[in-house]
This record gives structure tokens, sequence and C-alpha cells, in this order.
């Protein structure tokens, strides 16, 4: 009888790949269970905040004029070379439930700067006037049933929204028509939208890349083939969607930004790069071959609690890129001080081989949300501090961080100013910083739409 040296071999390849697999799912259980328990959280604190009366009638109200960043103050907000140009509230941009989340916007041919703030019944448009007053044109509602989560993006004037309400799909809104909106209108969610995609049901993001008109709808239900991965919708004909397949080797994709690359690698040079934030780890997918992405890297980090966003912190050379955890300050896993919000600084100038770098901190307490970097500066949506404007233009000479430093901030929610700022999940949901007239617009969970201005010190 002859025996085989593959035999042994098989089996222990085997063995190894269940052991890979088994560790897999472990990872996703856990990921799961932490995601799980990161929305009871912010559930937990939307239901105190509708019980201590911030979502009640009346309870906030708009302001035309604007408010100069006085002494530490514009009006009863907290800032630092921050001017409040104006403010809407969820009640005068139309909500029944009064809850903001996410936002966006988007600039017509003609230079009109337009927002699409989101809340839990829908979404609310308005038009950002020369001088910065904020002006309610109409809204859309959910496509199903209100819900906590809603998110958008803009690509050529379409605006692409998801929310975690169950069956909502992709909705598709031409925000051209705002351009021709006289007194406020209710949007149908039939007649009214360019297209509806139900390719999938919920989502809790939405990631857009203009360049290659593609939209990845992240983290959709974890029990499908996706598994809660990129989601991918060609919509370069946005009135017939479709889906070229998904991204699903390293599960549930909490958030993404995506690129065609032009960093210091070269061998992805021109690549379409996706760099996801997912749940524990930083992963990089190329997905220019839509039939076949493949995963480059997957790198955890020390202090991990929640990985939920982050962004490039220079889109001219790609050397670095920043990075939010959502529960390491109220898990006080972040390295520093404890309950400080803090941005990760990594290294991504090898894309199979990450590094992270160093962090830094806000001088006060609170939860990192969103952040956007444009020339040098990054501006973060941090819960109860607000935004936070810190200058990140140091990375490449000290990709420590220490060099890194605050350059303005507004703080939506004065409830906590006294405390020097609390870890809940309260105030700011996001931030759009974009506009050409240099307005920024920030969506409060209780408050509403705020229109500020950056004045350099």
């Amino acid at each position: 009888m002859k025996f085989s040296l593959l035999a042994p071999l098989a089996v222990a390849g085997l063995a190894a790949a269940v052991t890979d697999q088994a560790s897999s799912n472990a990872r996703q259980q856990k990921n799961m269970m932490q995601m799980q328990r990161l929305m009871d959280l912010k559930l937990s604190s939307r239901e105190k905040l509708r019980k201590d009366g911030f979502f009640d009638a009346g309870r906030f109200k708009s302001i035309k004029e604007p408010q100069p960043c006085v002494d530490g103050k514009a009006g009863e907000y907290g800032c630092s070379n921050i001017d409040l140009l104006s403010f809407l509230s969820h009640e005068d941009l139309g909500s029944k439930t009064r809850e903001g989340n996410d936002i966006w916007g988007w600039s017509s041919d003609d230079g009109r700067e337009f927002v699409a703030a989101g809340q839990t019944d829908g979404t609310a448009f308005a038009e950002v006037l020369k001088g910065g007053e904020l002006k309610y044109l109409g809204r859309l509602p959910t496509q199903t049933e209100p819900s906590t989560w809603r998110d958008m993006k803009v690509i050529d004037g379409y605006v692409y929204i998801g929310s975690e309400a169950e069956g909502h799909g992709l909705q598709i809104f031409d925000m051209r028509k705002l351009a021709e909106v006289t007194e406020p209108v209710t949007f149908d969610i039939s007649k009214d939208l360019t297209a509806w995609f139900d390719g999938f049901g919920s989502s809790h993001n939405i990631v857009a890349h203009e360049e290659t008109k593609m939209i990845y709808a992240v983290g959709t239900a974890r029990d499908t083939p996706c598994a809660g991965g990129l989601f991918m919708v060609d919509v370069s004909d946005p009135a017939n969607p479709t889906s070229p397949g998904c991204v699903s080797e390293d599960g549930y994709v909490h958030d993404a930004q995506c690129v065609i690359y032009n960093g210091p690698d070269e061998q992805y040079l021109d690549r379409e790069i996706c760099f996801n934030y997912n749940e524990d780890a930083l992963t990089i997918v190329d997905v220019t071959d839509k039939a076949k992405p493949v995963q480059i890297s997957s790198t955890p980090y020390e202090g991990a609690a929640y990985t939920h966003q982050g962004w490039l912190a220079n889109n001219e050379n790609m050397e670095y890129l920043l990075l939010d955890d959502e529960l390491d300050e109220s898990d006080g896993t972040n390295p520093g001080e404890a309950g400080h919000t803090t941005t990760y600084i990594v290294n991504i100038t090898s894309l199979a081989t990450p590094s992270f770098t160093g962090f830094y901190q806000s001088p006060v307490k609170s939860i990192d949300h969103n952040q956007y970097v444009i020339d040098g500066l990054t501006y973060q949506a941090n819960y109860g501090s607000g935004l936070r404007i810190v200058d990140v233009s140091s990375v490449s000479e000290d990709p420590t961080g220490k060099a890194f430093k605050e350059a303005a901030f507004f703080d939506c929610h004065p409830e906590d100013d006294a405390q020097g700022g609390v870890v809940e999940f309260v105030g700011t949901w996001s931030v759009y910083p974009y506009f050409k007239s240099g307005v920024i617009v920030l969506n409060s969970i209780e408050r509403g739409l705020f229109a500020l201005k950056h004045n350099a010190a």
C-alpha cells in the first residue's frame, strides 16, 4: 500500500481553512453585537432627549439675522473663529418628528447652493441665500417609515438617499427641481422621484464616488450575500440604476471613501480604491473590476471599539488618512486623555501594509461622528462639541499628530458646556463644508440646520 504526503497536507490545509472561517465568524458575530450595542445607546440617548422635551414643538426658534462670534459666543452658542449666519429649526424644515441626522449639499451650474438635510421622517431641502440665510424649499418624505438613521450623497445634482427603515431602498431625487420652487412643497415619493432602487432594503450609510458614477450602499443586511459590505449601484443613468455586485470579503462596512488612487503605491495608480471603515479595522479594497473586487488589506488598531468613518488627510498625495472610532471615548479604549474625542492617523503609503502612526485629541470631551478634509483642515462633526475645525496640514512632516491644532469651533449643544463636554450621542450629526461661498452647513439632532462661516484668525 502506498501512502501519499498530499493527504495529510490536504487535511492540514482543510483544518486551517476551517479555523480561519471559525475565527472570521466569531469576529463578525462580535462586531454585530457591538453594532447593536451602539445603536441601542443612540436610541437610549434619543429617548432621553424626547423625555426632556428637546423635540417638542416650539422648543427652538429659527434665526435669520447673523450672530457673529464675539468673546467666545455667537448668541447662546460657544464658538471660536466661526460666525452663525442663520438657523432653521427642524420644525420650520417641515418635520413632524423634529429630529435630525445626516446632511449633504449641491451647487447648481449658476452657483446657487442647496442643502439636503436628513430627518427621521424624511429629507428637508433648503437654499443658502447670499449672506448665508437659509430658505426652506420643501421636503421628500421617507420611502417607508421613520428611522433615526438616514444618509444621503449627491452626484451630478441627484441626491441618493438611504435609511435604516425597513424596505426603504435608495431614493433618487433630482435637486434641479428645487431651483423652480417658489413656495415650500412636499414632494411625492412616487411621481417626483427620478427612480427608486429596491435592490437592497435598509442601509446604514450611502457612499458616493462622483468620478465613476457609483453609489456604494453600506451597512445593508448582514444575512445576505453582500454581508453588509459595499453594495454597488451604477448610477451613470440615474433613471435606471443597476448593481454590478458587492464586496463581502471583510463583512459589514460602516462607512467608506472611494477615490481614483494617485498616491505613492505605484501598483495601484489610477485604480478605484475604497477605504472602508469596518467596525474593528481599516479595510482597503480595489473595486476597479466590479465583478472581481480585490481586498488589499484589513488592518486593526490599538484602541478600536467601533471603527466608524474617516477621510484622506491629503487628496493630492494620499499618504495619510484620518480615522474616527465611535465607541472608544465611551469605552475608554482610546489612547490619551479619557473621553476626549480621538482622531487616529494612518500611514497608507503602502496600501497592503497601513500603519497607525499617532492620534489627535480634542480639548473637550465628546464623541466623534463624521469628518471631511479640505486643504489641510478637517471639518469634524463631533456630537456634543459640535463642529471642530482642526489644522492637520502638518501630517506629512509629523504623522504623530502632535502638531495638529484646533483652528475653530462652533458648539451647537450648549447644555453640556459647563461640564467641558459629555460623552453622549447628542448635538451634531454631520457637516457639509464644500460650498464655494464658504458657508458651512451643520445638521443638529435636536435643533435643526445651521449656516456657519469660518473666519480664520
